[in-house]
């Protein structure tokens, strides 16, 4: 809470208690690099004082620890967590993000404005400070069917809210390059306000003629050159490491105390496992500086520049004026936090899952065609066949050509040379297509996986050998109302329901984590050797990734940005 100004200027004086201190800490000057010693002191959201010796209403025992700005997550999906953002919220808190900008796309494909405007409210309830940047592409392209379409309309009406920051990622770069109508609208509401970039392997004039349209930031540069060219041409580079996209290791060489400044973190897309099992941010900087970075230099793409890059002006710094939120590490190497401030509040790591204190939005959003096995038949007459290639630990995939005979009026799948049935059934309602195709990556040897989480246009993608196990999948699933599933032998083996518009669970974020590890142990007893098979099938169905996708109209070329006939 906000204190007047007068009050806020007697505190730091020190002619008034603060309303907290601690004490006995050491702060990282995320500027100088300095380590500065003395107390912090806090009025109400604001940090007033630092470097001097303050007495407190209440006061916090910092002995042995350093204290650093709190962390900034630049470019996430929420609903990516699974779970709600109440739930997201007390999960990584206690972690150190303060400050998470979020683009609600997930569920805006699904559910439209009201899927944003859940997100712009559950912001007011959260303890670290949800800010949102509204979903510039809704569809992503026109190469798929969404439930829902964002308009210029839409996102006029909602861009004043005091949550929003400006516009999600650009993803349609084609549309910008080329002077598509719909994509200058958009662009030319949000000029001269942050709007975010999303253009893979975007090179040489066709990146100068994205960034003319006024965007600043990328997040999908999967190596230090392309990384290093956009940042000469004036982008920010957002560092992405999510459970299936993981860009840290092929960037850390680009981040330096000289590049810092122009460099921040973020996690996309990021699953409940990874979170529990390894972390968020904190497990970023850790990496990062066990791989050589030198500390300031992550510390301060984790706080100021992240600041810095989407105008929140307030924070990113442990200074006078600045927003309260602070990170108490034990050391700088383990990135361990002790304890955690957000706006001048305690985050308690021990607060047990509480009740939302918004209505979930999104019930009953599956709405499938029959499904029987007759659905997952390839009749295509040829047997030169595009095959989807997984490249691990990327969104990327590679555009494979084999050659698959025609058995009875079928390309069957063949386990043997990991040729894997994958396909994509239209789930919102609106015209029940279905399309087959082709995957090799998954090495599945029996059985299938379904998911409702699908992006973006989040309709029902389910890969497999079998197909009897395939449409058992995918009705278990539209009996759940969304989620994911693994089946063989005619047996659902496990599964997680997610009814809130078919992408997040009401459950708590510990629930979930553990109905996660026994699906990633069926999904091994199938011969999965991914990691995380459930995101990387979701992202086989993104039509704005290159090289080779999948959406329920077709195989989707994206270097060309056709559908395959």
């Amino acid at each position: 809470m906000s204190r007047p100004l007068s009050t806020r200027i007697d505190q730091a004086a020190g002619r008034g208690a603060a309303d907290l201190v601690i004490t006995r800490g050491q702060v990282l000057d995320v500027i100088t690099g300095d380590v500065i010693t003395g107390d912090v002191a806090i009025c109400g959201d604001q940090i007033v004082g630092i470097g001097e010796s303050y007495e407190g209403v209440e006061t916090i025992d910092a002995t042995g620890l350093t204290l650093v700005p709190g962390f900034i997550d630049t470019h996430l999906h929420v609903e990516s967590s699974l779970v709600t953002p109440f739930e997201f919220d007390r999960c990584v808190a206690r972690r150190g993000i303060t400050t998470a900008i979020c683009d609600p796309h997930e569920i805006a494909n699904v559910l439209g404005p009201d899927g944003i405007r859940y997100f712009l409210d559950a912001g007011a309830h959260t303890m670290l400070d949800l800010r949102v940047n509204l979903s510039s592409c809704v569809p992503s392209t026109d190469m798929e069917t969404a439930g829902a379409e964002i308009t210029a309309d839409d996102l006029r009406a909602l861009m004043d809210h005091p949550a929003v920051i400006g516009l999600a990622e650009f993803m349609n770069y084609p549309g910008v390059v080329h002077n598509i109508p719909e994509c200058l609208e958009k662009l030319e509401i949000f000029e001269g306000r942050h709007i975010d970039g999303h253009a893979p392997l975007l090179r040489g004039r066709e990146l100068n003629a994205y960034l003319a349209a006024g965007i600043r930031t990328e997040h999908e540069a999967t190596s230090a050159e392309e990384a290093r060219e956009k940042l000469s041409r004036g982008m920010r580079i957002l560092i992405r490491e999510g459970s299936v996209s993981k860009d840290l290791d092929a960037l850390l060489p680009l981040l330096t105390e000289r590049t810092s400044a122009y460099m921040c973190l973020c996690t996309d897309d990021r699953n409940p496992l990874d979170i529990e099992e390894h972390g968020h941010l904190d497990y970023m900087i850790r990496t990062a500086i066990a791989r050589g970075v030198s500390p300031l230099a992550v510390y301060r793409a984790a706080s100021l520049s992240a600041a810095e890059a989407f105008g929140l002006k307030d924070r990113g710094q442990i200074a006078p004026g600045r927003r309260a939120d602070i990170v108490a590490l034990g050391s700088l190497e383990a990135c361990d936090a002790r304890f955690v401030i957000t706006g001048g509040r305690r985050v308690d790591p021990t607060a047990d899952a509480r009740s939302a204190p918004l209505p979930a939005p999104g019930g009953h959003s599956v709405h499938l065609p029959e499904i029987t096995s007759e659905t997952f038949r390839d009749r295509s007459n040829r047997s030169e066949t595009p095959v989807i290639g997984i490249l691990p630990g990327k969104i990327l995939t590679e555009h494979l050509t084999e050659d698959i005979p025609i058995v009875d009026g079928d390309k069957v799948p063949d386990a043997a040379r990991d040729l894997v049935r994958i396909t994509v059934i239209e789930r919102h309602g609106k015209n029940g297509n279905i399309a087959n195709g082709f995957v090799r990556g998954f090495e599945l040897k029996r059985g299938a996986i379904a998911s409702t989480v699908c992006h973006d246009h989040h309709n029902l993608a389910v890969v497999g050998v079998d197909y009897d196990d395939m449409a058992l999948a995918a009705n278990h699933l539209g009996t759940l109302g969304g989620g994911f599933a693994v089946a063989a032998g005619g047996e659902i083996l496990a599964d997680l329901a997610l009814p809130i518009a078919g992408l997040m669970s009401p459950e708590p974020f510990e629930i979930v984590h553990e109905k996660l590890l026994s699906l990633r142990s069926a999904a091994r007893s199938l011969g999965v050797t991914l990691e995380e098979p459930f995101l990387q099938l979701a992202f086989l169905a993104l039509p704005v990734i290159p090289a080779l996708k999948i959406t329920d109209r077709g195989m989707v070329d994206v270097t060309a940005f056709r559908i395959l006939p």
